[in-house]
């Protein structure tokens, strides 16, 4: 049995869809027999991509003019649900806009959310999500037991992105209710970080470090061989914490979620925390002096050895080719 009618926010930039958004939809058209994204923007501008990957509409606000998009997007989709236009459930993917807005309209709708959500699916007429606990050493599902809508905050990466070859999605004013008092807030200004190469939950190829590397000028090599190999540098909790690298280089539970098909681990224990980050990578290598460490528990390939020697003679074969 599947529901009805799905909403996916939609998130990306010009005319693309970020990946995340991508997967929601791949894992929606599954679940009901009616998707559709919801998009802070104009919809002409994604319609094309939403289409290829199985939405029949985007319900758009048009231009929002500096608004905290979580505010109007949240009010539009609670006045849709409240009139009887909306979805039987959101998906959102566990981004800042998409926790903001699952925020908002939980409190709008007296609805319940289930975040950190890595499968969906359905049981009757609702939804179950299965989300994992204990640093993702085990998984539990939770299931929605009360009428209206279901709103769901899913992790990257829990689904692989199919496009479902279908045509343009039709396009559709979503329409923003008076905010009031909480439309006052606006955006001045943004800044993007500055970066090189593929993004790092993105990436086909990701070196990360870790702990062992030792100091914060040694992470310069995890960064030469990611960019040798064409991949991204990626980062342990513990360097990010330490003020090693920027928080946007993290993966693990609190950071980035990584599902490449190469992940080399360098200088990292391989702490739970970590490994809920990156344990879904195709192929993982593992370079760490301790034969102990619990990163090889995961690893299918490791070296045991310092990497300040191993990452130096990878960097000068790399160079020989």
């Amino acid at each position: 049995m599947t529901l009805d009618t799905i909403w996916v926010y939609a998130e990306g930039d010009s005319d693309a869809l970020s990946s995340t958004t991508q997967e929601l939809l791949t894992k929606a058209r599954d679940l009901a027999d009616t998707v559709a994204v919801v998009y802070a923007g104009d919809g002409d501008d994604i319609s094309d991509h939403a289409g290829e990957y199985g939405a029949e509409t985007v319900y758009a606000t048009g231009d929002l003019e500096g608004a905290l998009v979580g505010v109007p997007v949240a009010a539009a989709i609670a006045a849709a649900v409240e009139t009887g236009d909306g979805p039987d459930a959101v998906l959102l993917g566990t981004s800042y806009d998409g926790r903001d807005i699952a925020a908002r309209l939980s409190v709008a709708l007296d609805a319940t959310v289930i975040s950190n959500v890595v499968d969906i699916e359905v049981d009757g007429d609702s939804l179950v999500g299965t989300e994992p606990i204990f640093g993702g050493t085990s998984d539990i599902k939770t299931k929605f037991t009360a009428d209206g809508v279901k709103i769901l905050l899913v992790r990257p990466k829990s689904f692989e992105a199919e496009p479902s070859g279908g045509d343009s999605a039709d396009v559709e004013d979503l329409d923003v209710p008076d905010l009031g008092s909480s439309g006052g807030a606006t955006v001045t200004n943004r800044h993007a970080e500055e970066s090189e190469g593929p993004k790092l939950d993105e990436a086909a190829l990701v070196v990360a470090g870790g702990r062992g590397l030792g100091q914060a000028e040694s992470y310069e090599m995890v960064e030469q061989l990611a960019a040798k190999l064409k991949g991204a540098a990626g980062a342990s909790r513990a360097i990010v914490d330490a003020g090693w690298v920027p928080y946007s280089s993290q993966v693990g539970q609190t950071g980035k979620v990584v599902k490449p098909s190469v992940y080399i681990a360098a200088g990292i224990s391989g702490a739970t925390q970590h490994l809920v980050g990156m344990k879904g990578s195709k192929n993982i290598i593992a370079i760490n002096k301790d034969p102990e460490a619990p990163i090889f528990g995961v690893a299918d390939l490791g070296i045991v050895g310092d990497v300040h020697k191993v990452i130096p003679k990878l960097l000068e074969a790399l160079e020989a080719r």
